[in-house]
């Protein structure tokens, strides 16, 4: 219907696209799900400096606790890491409610998943709350021991670069560059 008499149909702001908080969740419960599963499973079946090879020269698997960051950087320094985590956790979570764009929420999903499942290593684990050692397993050639949290996290961020590259707002929204 015309506002107008004369107006054009097209000159009307279309809805705005769905929200995508279902999308943003789903991926976020996807990933700490199974990054718990598998930690679970990696410290059940695992012994520590005793690596299982699943695809010879390409993959191996080898409990490791990693105190620290990425690349066991700074590993003095776990009680930030975990204050740090739980920032990160609360800003995305914040974020999200404005979510209406797919690319975002999947590669928000992403971060948040990640960020929760090596939060609660720090958590929960050994030596004690906000000092846990984070677990890690996952091993490739000349590449430091990770998880699928280290994985999610980073795919995530790549995914947020792309996105930002090319003007997409998380109202799903191009901006002309």
């Amino acid at each position: 219907m015309q506002a107008t008499r004369g107006a054009s149909l097209s000159d009307a702001d279309p809805a705005p696209p769905p929200r995508r908080i279902g999308l943003f969740v789903v991926v976020a419960a996807t990933v700490y799900l199974l990054d718990q599963l598998t930690k679970v499973a990696a410290v059940a079946f695992l012994t520590p400096g005793v690596p299982a090879v699943v695809v010879p020269g390409v993959l191996q698997l080898d409990l490791f606790r990693n105190p620290g960051a990425a690349f066991s950087i700074a590993t003095g320094m776990t009680v930030v890491f975990s204050l740090v985590a739980v920032v990160v956790v609360g800003l995305v979570i914040r974020t999200a409610r404005r979510l209406r764009s797919r690319g975002w929420a999947v590669a928000l999903g992403l971060v948040l998943g990640g960020a929760m499942g090596n939060l609660t290593d720090r958590l929960v684990r050994s030596p004690g709350p906000f000092r846990g050692w984070v677990v890690d397993f996952l091993q490739l050639p000349h590449w430091p021991v990770f998880n699928l949290a280290d994985s999610a996290i980073v795919t995530g961020a790549v995914l947020l670069v792309v996105i930002t590259l090319t003007g997409r707002g998380l109202d799903g929204s191009r901006s002309d560059r």
